[in-house]
């Protein structure tokens, strides 16, 4: 008789293990803005709002920025 392993979850294959840390500050008023979202939204974990939030920006915009060999204002004239 063979003995069957126990299926792990899927989170625990895929998870990332992170060894940087990246620190912001915010005045009084962003954190409550921050704050007052995370609450409306339900969202417990900051953490990992905070990364999604700022690399979904950073792939968004990085077709439209790419290198060039001339500036904006040349390839139009």
């Amino acid at each position: 008789m063979q003995t069957k392993k126990k299926p792990t979850p899927t989170s625990a294959k895929t998870q990332t293990v992170r060894h940087k840390r990246i620190v912001a500050l915010v005045s009084d008023d962003e954190d409550r803005l921050i704050e007052n979202y995370l609450k409306k939204y339900k969202i417990t974990n900051k953490s990992n709002w905070m990364r999604e939030t700022l690399l979904a920006f950073i792939y968004k915009n990085l077709d439209e920025d790419y290198p060039t060999l001339f500036n904006e204002h040349d390839m139009r004239r």
